[in-house]
């Protein structure tokens, strides 16, 4: 069966569209391929930073032809709705369509619309125009004279060249020219712009691959990816170094270049008194390098890893030195940065207000910043007000905080005025990922006990599922209350998430305060904290999400999750005790024994049949009611003294005790006795039961 070569080459796409765009390319062509009737054994697409390529295996040569009946209305129906049916068969009238009968409706017409296939050339010449004019690139751009008219085409670049080739793997291929805006389909491409910038005929995709290698471009990304990260390792290694390894930056580099060349280049040893994040940042930032350390230890060296898309003559000494020309003066900046920060203000006397609200020293130069933030009046949001109103509201839920954690409350109140203060700093208002981090450093150096320093950084964590939680009593208590404060913040003025919509990452804070309650055992009351149901509820949303991420069965934590429940380390606990007793021989016998009781009194309860308020011993009659309201009572107790020590295991194990009473009662017993108040006792009896199960778990909830 035939194969498809596509390329689309163009001037320099950024690389943070390559691989979403050779996505979408594969998929747009597949799917309007699909849609034609054609069908394909493999597609794979490729890019560069100058070209999108798709290569497609096994497509049908031809669509299939199509044969459809068409039901149209009963022969004597009005004219008008006849008329519709043949308009819309495409048929010029009633003598070309077919009558049926059908013996309960009478006769009615049919058309047969017959559809002839066609050539697979046809149909990707057909559906390429349009894939390609209406290509959903971020942003796009008209260029040279044909910009002028309406509806000239727009690419994210100027697009230089259209390859499309078709045909079998031992015949030769065909062109298929489609055309857009003067620019039509061949089989020609061209090599690296500069090392091998003239065309190259090509037939299919194992030529194109292997000339494009020929003429200095590797097409496969991951190839490259590859191709850099061993030899920078290998160019670390070989200058007694090792390389910090970036996936960000080794993606966004590899879609730089389409001939990977790694260098070294390096700077002076003075500027490795700036704090390494800031170095790499820069570096990373300004340059797309990558930086290394020493083999043993953390501190980064002052030699760069960078690559470069020439293979040079001089085997790359201009290049190196023009980056390292670029790499120093933007160390220089940031060394002025660093140092900028650890010195005072001009304008301390502006600032004696706003230290005296948060207790700051004006010696200090964090205390300093955090003044300026709030004395500048910085809006954290436009109905939450000011960054310093944000943090007085942050200081007094510590403070309510504290006395859950246990964390030492001075410290929590000076961490929470210093949190937010490097948000002034110029290093942060150079690097915003830095922020947090450079106030720890900030901290460190103006003598702040080491809790205190430590929650300024890591108060903003967890910020996402694989980032680390804070370890330290202080560092817990900030961070609950920042995010805590944001989510009853944007509740407050209906800033919600919606669908998958969450500007102000309300769900990541969400999962941050659930990771924080359950990995560090703390037991708060999110409704009596956050005053809002709905927030509760939101809560519960990213509880889910987190237990079953962990591999807790849905059905397991919607047995034990209420919506009033408002104890997350609380539900944790229960899930995982359910999880464990539920699948024992003792869990098994609770889930039969109770689902039959409860499954019974819900049936009769539906219907409206009287159940009594309590159970009155003087109606049961019988041994086997006398028996299980008795090993009722029994089981209750014990599960109930169980749960208040929070062993909720051994209050299951309690509870399942209740099997054999059950099912002799089930035997011996009928529920819906003649007398209306027996059977409503025995009824009450059977609300017993779900009551004292009910105190571990809602066990109609669970499966099996």
């Amino acid at each position: 069966m035939p194969d498809l070569l596509l390329e689309l080459r163009s001037e320099e796409i950024p690389a943070r569209m390559q691989r979403k765009a050779a996505g979408d390319l594969k998929k747009l062509v597949t799917d309007a391929l699909v849609e034609a009737g054609l069908s394909y054994e493999g597609a794979r697409e490729y890019w560069t930073p100058r070209r999108l390529t798709l290569d497609i295996r096994g497509l049908t040569a031809r669509s299939a032809d199509v044969r459809e009946e068409r039901k149209g209305p009963r022969t004597d129906a009005n004219e008008k709705a006849i008329e519709g049916f043949l308009r819309g068969a495409g048929l010029s009238s009633v003598s070309e369509a077919q009558v049926q009968s059908d013996p309960k409706k009478g006769d009615f017409y049919v058309a047969i619309i017959s559809k002839p296939g066609r050539a697979a050339e046809e149909i990707v010449a057909a559906v390429m125009p349009d894939i390609v004019r209406n290509f959903p690139w971020p942003k796009s751009m008209r260029w040279g004279k044909a910009s002028a008219r309406p509806g000239s085409l727009r690419w994210v670049r100027p697009l230089q060249s259209i390859v499309c080739t078709f045909g079998t793997e031992h015949e030769e291929t065909v062109v298929i020219p489609f055309e857009i805006d003067g620019i039509v389909a061949s089989n020609v491409t061209y090599g690296h712009r500069f090392h091998a910038p003239g065309p190259i005929t090509v037939k299919r995709f194992e030529d194109y691959a292997t000339s494009l290698e020929k003429t200095y471009v590797v097409l496969d990304a991951e190839r490259r990816k590859d191709i850099i990260l061993h030899d920078a390792r290998d160019v670390a290694f070989a200058n007694g170094l090792e390389l910090v390894e970036d996936e960000g930056l080794l993606e966004e580099v590899s879609g730089l270049v389409e001939w990977p060349q790694v260098l070294m280049g390096s700077f002076e040893e003075d500027y490795l008194s700036i704090p390494s994040e800031i170095i790499r940042l820069t570096i990373k930032t300004n340059q797309k390098c990558f930086v290394t350390r020493p083999q043993v230890g953390e501190t980064l060296s002052n030699r760069f890893i960078l690559i470069s898309n020439i293979q040079a003559t001089d085997g790359g000494k201009e290049i190196i030195h023009g980056n390292g020309k670029v790499v120093r003066a933007r160390l220089s900046d940031a060394l002025h940065f660093w140092k900028r920060d650890q010195g005072d203000l001009p304008d301390l006397e502006t600032l004696e207000a706003a230290a005296a609200k948060f207790g700051l020293d004006l010696k200090k130069p964090l205390d300093q910043r955090m003044a300026k933030l709030d004395a500048l009046g910085v809006t954290f949001h436009a109905k939450l007000g000011s960054q310093g109103e944000r943090v007085t509201r942050i200081r007094a839920l510590a403070a309510e905080l504290a006395k859950i954690t246990g964390a030492d409350a001075a410290l929590v109140d000076r961490a929470v005025v210093l949190a937010k203060a490097d948000l002034r700093t110029e290093a942060v208002g150079e690097f915003p990922e830095l922020q947090g981090l450079m106030g720890r450093k900030y901290a460190v150096l103006q003598g702040e006990n080491a809790s205190v320093a430590a929650a300024i950084e890591d108060h903003y964590k967890p910020q996402g599922p694989s980032d680390r939680v804070p370890e330290d009593k202080v560092a817990i208590t900030v961070a609950l209350a920042d995010k805590l404060d944001t989510l009853v913040g944007f509740w407050a003025i209906d800033e919600k998430p919606t669908g998958s919509k969450d500007p102000y990452a309300l769900r990541r804070a969400a999962l941050g305060v659930v990771r924080i309650l359950l990995e560090r055992g703390v037991r708060l009351p999110l409704l009596a904290t956050t005053k809002d149901a709905d927030l509760l509820a939101f809560f519960h949303d990213r509880l889910k999400v987190y237990l079953r991420d962990l591999g807790a069965r849905h059905d397991l934590i919607d047995a034990v999750l209420t919506p009033e429940t408002d104890d997350l380390l609380m539900i944790a606990r229960r899930v995982e005790a359910l999880t464990a007793f539920i699948t024992s021989e003792d869990g098994k016998n609770l889930l039969a024994g109770t689902k039959r009781a409860t499954q019974l009194l819900a049936a009769e309860e539906k219907k409206g049949t009287v159940v009594a308020d309590s159970v009155s011993e003087a109606l049961l009659k019988l041994d086997a009611e006398k028996d299980l309201f008795a090993a009722v009572k029994a089981a209750s107790a014990e599960a109930s003294d169980a749960i208040a020590k929070e062993d909720f295991r051994s209050a299951m194990a309690a509870l399942s005790k209740l099997r054999a009473p059950v099912d002799r009662f089930f035997e011996d017993v009928l529920v819906n006795d003649e007398d209306a108040a027996i059977r409503a006792n025995r009824l009450a009896l059977l609300r017993l039961i779900r009551e004292a199960t009910g105190t571990v778990a809602d066990f109609s909830k669970i499966a099996g």
